[in-house]
């Protein structure tokens, strides 16, 4: 595979195609891009996905974020939009970091470390996240992955298949309303399944790591591609972008799990980091047949 990355824009991924060219993730053209939203990947840190009203008690205290969405959410943490440190950079292995110390707009309270490392071989991509609190207090924290797939192929509907039985009920927002409730037939991918017209936006948990596309078809030639992702990632948000891109964003907890976790909803999965400890992950993307 060949990947495109853009350390100056979050270490995001700007393309990642098959040594054919085709693409995998949704193609990216860099003159069209003004933020990490119209890569074809990026990173979720110090947390992932939504946050109610930008505020959340931690330790009885209040935090009080600055939105960044039009309806007064924060929203995939602080590090998509600000340049990272390229560390080591070869053919197949590029490592860049991130000091949260370097930036005196950073919002978030606590002071942390990041860092992301690519690697392809053969026909893997490996993406490892590392984060890590770099403050003299305990931390929240959470991480995730945000790839958009390429969903057609040859004008090709994929089926969806991934075993996660849990999910939750959201309101006009997408946010959490409490804790995860089994999912309804019409949300169950355990069994494969043509994504097609519908819209997706919804956060599943209990999550075995395992989410496949597969474009396989009589008359068609094999094709798929297998995303896997370590245990830290116990919950995968599926997505249906307005390109007809489709996100399986590996995360490692709910949507809002700050207030959940507040209110003592169990499962949500939030983290607390001590000074100097990390939390750490790998996805793994994998193609399979003729790409």
């Amino acid at each position: 595979m060949t990947l495109e990355v853009l350390p100056e824009l979050g270490a995001s991924v700007l393309n990642l195609r098959a040594a054919s060219g085709r693409p995998v993730l949704r193609p990216v053209a860099v003159e069209d891009v003004q933020t990490s939203s119209q890569c074809a990947s990026f990173v979720l840190l110090p947390y992932s996905n939504r946050i109610r009203d930008a505020r959340f008690t931690f330790e009885g205290q209040a935090v009080q974020l600055q939105p960044n969405t039009r309806d007064g959410l924060a929203q995939h943490g602080d590090v998509r939009n600000r340049p990272w440190t390229v560390l080591r950079a070869s053919d197949s292995h590029l490592i860049c970091t991130f000091d949260s110390r370097d930036f005196a707009d950073m919002n978030w309270p606590w002071a942390f470390t990041a860092q992301v490392e690519y690697r392809l071989h053969g026909l893997h991509l490996d993406t490892t996240v590392t984060l890590t609190n770099a403050d003299l207090r305990d931390m929240p924290a959470g991480m995730g992955l945000h790839p958009y797939f390429e969903r057609l192929q040859d004008g090709t509907d994929p089926t969806l298949t991934f075993d996660a039985p849990l999910t939750y009920d959201t309101d006009g927002r997408s946010l959490a309303l409490g804790g995860a409730r089994e999912v309804r037939p019409q949300e169950d991918y355990r069994t494969p399944t043509r994504t097609g017209t519908r819209q997706i936006d919804r956060t599943f948990t209990a999550w075995d790591g395992i989410v496949r596309l597969d474009w396989s078809a009589e008359g068609r030639p094999a094709r798929a591609v297998v995303q896997t992702a370590d245990n830290v990632y116990s919950h995968l948000v599926v997505f249906t972008a307005p390109d007809g891109s489709l996100a399986l964003e590996p995360v490692s907890h709910a949507t809002d799990a700050f207030n959940l976790a507040a209110q003592g909803v169990a499962g949500v999965d939030l983290r607390v980091l001590t000074p100097g400890q990390s939390l750490a992950g790998t996805a793994r993307i994998t193609l399979e047949g003729q790409w």
